[in-house]
């Protein structure tokens, strides 16, 4: 598959932007010459009133409006809690899942399936098993994963190998400037052994590196201000500073450079980002083009050392 080089994300639709607000920020993504859209079946079941599919629905009612469903590339996740007992990676779930996820979606294929969290109770031979059975019907292009570890997505490859399935292609991992050390002590040589794509999420760590919240009183900005209350310690404001004085030497804001070192990394893909506006997501796309020195690398890199 083909993608553009920043993901959508897909978590804030019918969460913190309403339906309205989401169709006009999936213009204007797919009107950039961007077409890579990540959701979930669990999006945003935390919001009062929702339980889960909201994104989902909304992406497939702009498919259903525009007639874009060839243009763009819908990346979706199953396996979190929806509730009732809709949960896990096995076969019999799957099944439903898939099903659950292509009405919604108004589709009759989904280009990239994920595992979103993992099944200690089901094995991975299962699990691969029922992926590739869903390749086979024709209503799932490719398969990856967020959230297993490195040997549960090795041990899973190795299994499809030997069997002449279909392994995962992507991995989707928590990864940005903060949140550094599982992905580089764990995720890196299995990307490299496997050749796995690379999506990761929380490109700008809930918000956090975008250089809104400096402080307690900075929380209330938006609902996802709480979410930034772990990044505020020394180490975090120490990344800000270096990235305060790269933004300047760049003249562009911070959630640029947040992305843009992303993309400088030799194993990243496309990172996920989510807008709330046609600006913000303007300048998120005016990243993927930006340049970044060597030395202005090595300084960001230098700040967020773990």
């Amino acid at each position: 598959m083909a993608i553009s080089p920043l993901t959508l994300g897909g978590n804030v639709f019918g969460w913190t932007l309403d339906e309205s607000a989401s169709l006009k920020i999936l213009d204007a993504f797919l009107d950039a010459g961007f077409n890579f859209i990540d959701t979930a079946d669990v999006y945003s079941i935390w919001a009062p009133g929702n339980q889960g599919g909201e994104s989902e629905t909304i992406i497939g009612n702009w498919l259903k409006k525009t007639g874009k469903r060839k243009n763009v590339i819908i990346a979706t996740k199953l396996g979190n809690d929806m509730g009732d007992g809709k949960k896990g990676l096995s076969a019999r779930y799957m099944k439903l899942a898939v099903e659950a996820s292509l009405k919604r979606l108004g589709t009759d294929y989904i280009d990239l399936y994920q595992s979103h969290i993992d099944d200690a109770e089901t094995s991975v031979e299962e699990t691969m098993s029922a992926f590739n059975q869903l390749i086979k019907e024709g209503k799932v292009r490719y398969i990856g994963a967020s959230n297993l570890d490195a040997e549960r997505i090795k041990a899973s490859n190795d299994f499809a190998r030997a069997g002449n399935l279909a392994p995962y292609i992507s991995l989707q991992p928590l990864y940005n400037l903060y949140d550094r050390q599982k992905f580089e002590t764990e995720y890196s040589k299995l990307v490299q052994d496997e050749s796995l794509g690379v999506i990761p999420y929380y490109s700008l760590a809930s918000g956090f590196l975008t250089g809104k919240y400096r402080g307690d009183a900075d929380m209330d900005k938006s609902k996802r201000g709480q979410g930034v209350k772990k990044y505020m310690d020394e180490r975090g404001f120490k990344i800000l500073t270096a990235m305060d004085e790269v933004a300047r030497e760049q003249n562009v804001p911070l959630s640029q450079i947040a992305i843009a070192w992303l993309l400088h990394k030799p194993l990243i893909t496309a990172p996920i980002a989510s807008a709330t506006s046609k600006q913000q997501l303007a300048e998120l796309l005016h990243a993927t083009t930006l340049t970044l020195t060597t030395e202005q690398i090595a300084r960001l890199d230098l700040a967020g050392a773990y």
